[in-house]
């Protein structure tokens, strides 16, 4: 699993990159249209816009390369209500990504969906449910923490540091509350953090424990050790703020902001709590093996781990 995830480290670290559609209602049935879709070198993935309903595009389309997407604005009108309507992402089934859609109508309302090469199209509701906003954020939520790569790290090296134990509730839960607090305040704004500055010290936080685990190996404790669910809890505020940013990114249904708020929320949650079972399982797995691993190998985890954090650190303060 840690070289699994070592793996796919660079490349995505805490990134998701799904293609991205954006409706802003600016009048009676005018609409403010941006589309990104991910680019790979200098090819752009063929996926195009498709409503059921009559719409008519009065301007042109303008297209800018932004390095890793290509960003087309233009204007729409709907002919027909796009409440009702269906919208399909054409060709995205002969992809492996992802589509964000976002709509918001001017009325104040949004709509949020997540189209996939399985479910390439979706009915705008012509109200949007409290059953239908918990579903979507709970799988956003879900998606962001196993596809957060900086997030599981922190928390593997919760794991290696802690042991299992009482010890490791106490820590998951101080991480849990943290983060929760501080996802809540952002993604309301009540706090204000700036994203860059937060994902650089997220990465320093990674490498903290990974330097507090090789410590301990060599016989002094330090706070990880004695107290981890201290340091869980300290850098979990930060973490929170790294959600927020994700969940900013994303927006809020103006008519349902708590529902959508707890269920992303608890979608991270259930993410995280999946991703200890399994390392948990691994390590009891492991157990059963009659055969001991050479002495060196403990050193393999914390050294990987705080290397690609400090990778991450780098990379992350020259984007300041």
């Amino acid at each position: 699993m840690l070289l699994l995830l070592l793996c796919m480290a660079p490349a995505q670290a805490h990134e998701v990159r799904p293609a991205y559609l954006e409706l802003h209602e600016e009048g009676n049935g005018e609409f403010r249209v941006l589309w990104k879709t991910p680019m790979r070198g200098e090819l752009r993935l063929s996926l195009a816009v498709e409503f059921s309903g009559q719409t008519a595009s009065p301007n042109e389309v303008t297209t800018r390369l932004t390095g890793d997407a290509a960003v087309q604005t233009w204007r729409l009108r709907a002919i027909e209500p796009l409440r009702g309507q269906s919208l399909r992402i054409a060709g995205l089934e002969a992809t492996m990504t992802d589509a964000l859609v976002r709509a918001e109508f001017n009325d104040g309302t949004r709509w949020i969906q997540r189209l996939t090469p399985a479910h390439p199209s979706a009915m705008i509701p012509r109200q949007e449910t409290r059953a239908a906003v918990a579903g979507v954020y709970l799988k956003l939520g879900m998606e962001h923490i196993l596809l957060g790569i900086d997030h599981l790290l922190f928390v593997l090296a919760l794991l290696l540091i802690t042991r299992g134990g009482w010890k490791l509730v106490k820590t998951v839960t101080a991480f849990t509350v943290a983060h929760s607090l501080t996802l809540g305040l952002a993604a309301l704004g009540f706090v204000l953090v700036p994203q860059l500055p937060v994902e650089a010290v997220i990465a320093l936080s990674i490498v903290f424990v990974a330097a507090e685990i090789l410590r301990a190996r060599d016989g002094q404790q330090g706070i990880a050790v004695s107290a981890p669910w201290i340091v869980a809890f300290t850098f979990g505020l930060l973490h929170g703020f790294g959600f927020a940013g994700a969940l900013n990114e994303i927006g809020l249904p103006q008519a349902h902001i708590p529902q959508a708020l707890l269920f992303f929320n608890l979608g991270v949650e259930i993410g995280q709590l999946l991703f200890v079972a399994a390392v948990l399982a691994l390590v009891a797995l492991g157990r059963r093996v009659k055969r001991s691993p050479p002495p060196w190998a403990g050193l393999v985890p914390p050294y990987a781990i705080g290397s690609v954090a400090m990778f991450w650190v780098i990379q992350r303060v020259a984007a300041f």
